[in-house]
């Protein structure tokens, strides 16, 4: 793959609105697909804002009625917001695309990123992101004095934990030993070139997750560098090892077009 390049839009007091960031993925997806740029990696930091994937039920949306921008990104629902590292690599790949490998590579950026703080990270079969493992279930604490036996997440597949009080919710997955969701990636792959990408939580108030139904994962929680590693960090100490790692692992990439298995012979 060629050098990368970054394009850091803004942080902090110059946050990069969800529209205008998503406009500037679009002018670079047609710059890349017309070879007029090298693949780019945008990072930034959005204020807060509710985006749904193609995915997304109604029922996950926010039940207040807050705002949500629709977009076309693969995943359901999530939240953007200050303390949230957002990252969209706009790479051409060879076709037919391997979106999967995409998506592995990002993590293992991510995953590298969060053991240099000092935090073990990892993924979890069939949901994509990157994840802290909670304690094995039977050595989680009871929710509201039940036995984890009548925890009705077992047993309801549309418990809704945003009506059942502080016990459930997704921004105190921590304190319940839970896996829960450290980096959410969500990308859409067109004219062979990837959009959208990962948001990596480092300190934002995870509190604003516990309105929606995050990536429509009712049985696990959020969290954040901060709150694991029960330390102040900070996007300017994660932004350049967050670029160190997607560097390594996306120009050391081997890409290779998906393997299509042809049916095997009537």
């Amino acid at each position: 793959m060629s050098e990368l390049r970054f394009v850091r839009m803004g942080f902090g007091a110059d946050r990069v609105d969800y529209q205008e960031a998503w406009d500037e993925q679009r002018r670079v997806h047609a710059a890349r697909f017309a070879d007029e740029v090298p693949d780019t990696v945008l990072l930034l930091e959005h204020p807060p804002v509710y985006t749904a994937g193609r995915r997304t039920e109604d029922s996950e949306r926010p039940l207040d009625g807050t705002p949500v921008i629709d977009v076309d990104r693969g995943g359901k629902i999530t939240w953007h917001g200050p303390g949230q590292l957002v990252g969209y690599p706009i790479q051409k790949l060879p076709r037919p695309v391997d979106v999967v490998a995409h998506v592995r590579r990002l993590e293992e950026a991510l995953i590298r990123t969060c053991a240099e703080f000092g935090l073990e990270t990892t993924r979890v079969e069939g949901r994509s992101g990157v994840w802290v493992l909670g304690d094995p279930v039977e050595q989680r604490p009871a929710l509201g004095g039940l036995s984890l036996d009548f925890d009705p997440r077992l047993t309801d597949e549309e418990f809704d934990p945003r009506l059942n009080g502080p016990d459930y919710a997704p921004s105190n997955a921590g304190q319940r030993r839970e896996d829960r969701k450290i980096a959410a990636i969500g990308i859409r792959v067109a004219k062979g070139v990837t959009m959208h990408g990962f948001a990596l939580n480092v300190n934002p108030d995870n509190k604003w997750f516990d309105r929606i139904i995050p990536c429509g994962i009712r049985d696990a929680g959020v969290a954040s560098l901060a709150n694991e590693l029960g330390r102040d960090v900070t996007i300017e100490a994660v932004l350049p090892v967050a670029e160190r790692h997607l560097r390594d692992v996306l120009e050391n990439a081997e890409l290779r077009p998906r393997v299509i298995e042809k049916a095997p012979a009537a």
